[in-house]
């Protein structure tokens, strides 16, 4: 594909490196809202998205309008993937539903939800979410997905149109056919696919170039590796991902990635990682911006 028009419309040349640096899971764990407080603080991590059925999230929120610039957007959460600490559908209860499973929580793979949700359950769902942050008060910056659940020829267009809808940015990526079916959209769901992100493109919407993100199998050396992460970036607008959180006793008994999590948190607070990025010559930007290009138009 050829140069990412955005670019440009950012004040960019076709050659420049973008990098959305984005942290997920907002609103899981106090420690992940801790971690975030923090790393706005500081000022390298530009954006995050907040899990909306999860404990945290009002809290989150209601922190979130006191910063009148802080960039939050909704991760769309359709899993619960830990062993005992577990959330569910904002937006039913009935098991006909297919959004829960035996236990009353959402499924924890992305699989075992794509194969049992009904697409309207699926449809008022991110409408709930998407609702249920503006009622906490979130200045919404854009929409993405928890462990890529939506990103399925079931549900891509309910998604892509949630973003339209609202006129915010998601995690939409450029992709041609080929690279679609090799991400698992075969046939006529990639071909459609493409149609759909072409229209967007053509009607100004953000897309991104690629999604990138630090391995949370391996918590050694995290500096090293977010240090060669971003030395690979290619020209364009890249997503990209990391999860932090503050140590605390419940982050260690919820999840098993703990270490690498607290290793984002703790890597993403270092002068010395903010100086390399910027010495490599990486914009940094949030989803704000690009958000405010879709309502300039």
């Amino acid at each position: 594909m050829g140069p990412n028009p955005l670019l440009r419309r950012l004040g960019l040349s076709d050659h420049d490196r973008v990098a959305v640096l984005h942290a997920d899971d907002v609103g899981m764990c106090q420690a992940s809202l801790e971690a975030f407080r923090r790393l706005d603080d500081f000022g390298l991590v530009a954006c995050g998205a907040v899990m909306m059925p999860c404990p945290w999230a009002r809290a989150t929120c209601e922190w979130a309008r006191s910063r009148s610039q802080v960039d939050l957007g909704v991760h769309i959460t359709l899993t619960s993937e830990w062993k005992s600490y577990r959330w569910g559908p904002i937006s039913t209860r009935d098991p006909g539903s297919g959004l829960m499973d035996q236990e009353g929580f959402f499924p924890r793979t992305s699989k075992a939800l794509q194969d049992s949700a009904d697409l309207a359950a699926v449809q008022i769902e991110l409408k709930a979410q998407i609702e249920r942050a503006s009622q906490f008060g979130l200045d919404i910056s854009h929409i993405d997905t928890h462990m890529g659940t939506v990103v399925h020829p079931k549900f891509l267009q309910t998604y892509l149109e949630m973003g339209v809808q609202h006129q915010i940015p998601g995690m939409y990526i450029r992709l041609n056919q080929a690279q679609l079916q090799e991400r698992g959209l075969i046939g006529e769901a990639a071909a459609m696919a493409v149609r759909m992100m072409g229209d967007l493109e053509a009607n100004g919407f953000p897309l991104l170039d690629a999604i990138l993100g630090l391995d949370l199998g391996r918590p050694e050396n995290r500096f090293e590796q977010a240090k060669q992460a971003f030395a690979s970036l290619e020209p364009g607008l890249t997503h990209f991902i990391i999860h932090p959180a503050v140590d605390t006793p419940e982050l260690r008994e919820i999840a098993p990635d703990w270490r690498a999590r607290v290793a984002d948190y703790e890597t993403f607070m270092r002068e010395d990682l903010r100086a390399y990025i910027r010495d490599l010559g990486v914009q940094v930007i949030g989803y704000r911006r690009l958000r405010d290009l879709i309502r300039a138009i």
